[in-house]
């Protein structure tokens, strides 16, 4: 039986073909909208993937919708020529969950590219940080997902930079209101303890960078690993 680590790395790594099949038969164009994008995610991933449950909101966003927070629900928009858009998708392969989040921008406007490749570097830098750490609470690493941002020049737009994630369904709190399973300003346990069973807990890192500016975000999410 292979471990937690490889299981959550072969699931994530089905997600990534999930993703280059939509980019590679050209869905993601002007003219869709966001819902019909989503849809061609949900079913593609069902038909090719065997993925038939999705265990978080199914997400597509584009233009301005991009600068939401994950809790919220923006009216469909139709995606645009030049549009910046990121998925967040969480499907179920067999046991295991994936979580992964991409931003995509059809031109070539350059603060979109910029957005797109500073959201992606800062998201490998703070892999390397959080490898580093012996002790870590869920507020000291959300703190600090919050000065990436700010060091590349955007707001952070999320209520939270991650999370964990397993075996479906994963790991819930006692008390549907205690943060510890999330990097979230209130969380101050250490987030590197082990679980009830004495396993290593194993966590998503999700960066959304926000340029209100120029209207803009970029939403990057995967796995945390050690480095």
């Amino acid at each position: 039986m292979h471990n937690t680590t490889e299981q959550l790395m072969t699931a994530q790594n089905k997600a990534i073909e999930l993703f280059s099949v939509i980019e590679q038969r050209g869905l993601i164009v002007p003219g869709r909208t966001e819902q019909q994008l989503c849809e061609d995610v949900v079913r593609i991933a069902r038909e090719e993937f065997g993925s038939e449950r999705h265990w978080g909101k199914k997400i597509v966003r584009t233009g301005p919708n991009t600068l939401q927070p994950y809790a919220a629900d923006p009216v469909d928009r139709t995606i645009q020529e030049g549009d910046i858009l990121f998925f967040d998708f969480h499907p179920v392969f067999g046991e295991w969950e994936a979580d992964l989040g991409r931003t995509y921008i059809l031109g070539d406007d350059p603060l979109k590219l910029k957005i797109k490749k500073d959201i992606e570097e800062a998201w490998y830098r703070g892999n390397e940080w959080y490898s580093r750490q012996t002790q870590l609470t869920g507020a000291q690493f959300f703190h600090y997902d919050v000065g990436l941002a700010q060091s590349y020049g955007y707001e952070f737009g999320n209520a939270i930079a991650g999370h964990i994630i397993g075996r479906y369904p994963h790991e819930q709190p006692d008390d549907p209101a205690d943060l510890c399973l999330d990097v979230h300003p209130d969380n101050h346990q250490d987030i590197l303890q082990l679980d009830r069973s004495g396993e290593r807990r194993h966590w998503i890192l999700e960066l959304h960078f926000v340029d209100r500016k120029n209207h803009i975000g970029a939403f990057f999410e995967q796995l945390l690993q050690s480095v």
